[in-house]
């Protein structure tokens, strides 16, 4: 791997960013010179790595000319305010953010199922969706080995998605329902304590949440599956961190479950928990501060003759987010794509 990568991390003050310099401490990662950067108005917090203090300082278009990498953990509107402008600075962008997930000439990568496409991008990777990502390295490898022609997918998404503010609300919630106040509603369009909701993102013409549509076109895009069939249903529920699925496929191909279990033991980034005998199985407490997507309940779907169902959790600001980030940089560090 190429070594002494002068790094920027924008939105480095954030949950993500934030995490982000946990998680390239923890993995090495071969950082020359780190710059943090983030609102104007946060100049001058100091952040620690390895050790030592770094100040934050405005996004600038000095500081990119400076850096090989720009890590983005930022909005969209953000993100396309700055990213290309980033990129004429000779600064690879890998952008957290929804802006670019989709435009034809940006790679959506999750590394574990297409790090090739890595090799082609012109300055900017997106990194996917959080419940995307977890999906995919879940089921890519079974649809390598018996092609998924259709999968039906409901997330149960932890109050963490929403950032700092989704963590605050649900303390505010379950502490005004034990008191029998009234919850202040700011991030969820209910009182989220106690309560689930099927409503992420907005909602589109054809009744989806954005956020159900993101697991839809994204998927296909880092799959190279552009026909593949997928019907999403995203909701939210009262747990702090580590986003669940339970997800149904369709194969071509029948796999018996004892087949799917080997399969996704040998996968790169799954852990398999599958022993309901003994109540092991996936759960977001467990998965929480992990890299891995852990897959358990490994069953016949009974509706379908080459049905499998499978139940997931992963940490969504880990690899649903800053270390599928991280593991794009390694790439683009170890090939020299910068």
């Amino acid at each position: 791997m190429a070594e002494g990568i002068k790094l920027a991390i924008v939105g480095a003050t954030g949950a993500v960013g934030q995490e982000m310099l946990k998680i390239l401490e923890e993995r090495k990662f071969p950082v020359g010179k780190l710059i943090c950067l983030a609102d104007p108005r946060e100049a001058g917090t100091r952040l620690k790595f390895k050790g030592e203090e770094h100040i934050v300082a405005g996004a600038t278009e000095k500081a990119f000319k400076e850096a090989d990498i720009a890590l983005l953990a930022v909005g969209s509107d953000v993100s396309k305010m700055m990213a290309r402008d980033i990129v004429a600075q000779n600064c690879v962008v890998i952008d957290n953010s929804y802006a670019f997930r989709m435009e034809p000439e940006v790679p959506l990568v999750v590394p574990e199922v297409n790090a090739d496409d890595i090799n082609w991008h012109r300055g900017i990777i997106a990194n996917p969706n959080c419940s995307t990502i977890i999906m995919v390295v879940a089921v890519n490898p079974l649809h390598k080995a018996a092609t998924i022609k259709r999968i039906v997918v409901s997330t149960y998404q932890a109050v963490s998605g929403a950032g700092k503010a989704g963590l605050d609300e649900l303390d505010q919630h379950v502490q005004a329902a034990l008191s029998g106040t009234e919850p202040i509603l700011d991030v969820f369009q209910h009182p989220i304590a106690f309560n689930v909701i099927p409503h992420i993102d907005v909602f589109e013409d054809n009744a989806y949440t954005r956020e159900e549509m993101k697991m839809v076109w994204e998927t296909r895009k880092i799959m190279h599956a552009p026909e593949l069939r997928i019907a999403a249903t995203a909701v939210r529920i009262p747990v702090y961190r580590s986003h669940s699925e339970a997800i149904n496929i369709e194969t071509e191909k029948t796999l018996s479950p004892e087949e799917a279990r080997q399969i996704l033991a040998a996968a790169p980034g799954v852990v398999v928990q599958d022993d309901p005998g003994l109540n092991i199985y996936p759960m977001p407490l467990l998965s929480s501060y992990l890299d891995e997507v852990f897959v358990g309940r490994i069953r016949r779907d009974l509706s379908s003759d080459n049905g499998l169902v499978i139940w997931v959790a992963a940490d969504q600001i880990r690899k649903g987010a800053a270390t599928n980030a991280i593991q794009i940089a390694e790439i683009v560090a170890a090939r020299n794509l910068y």
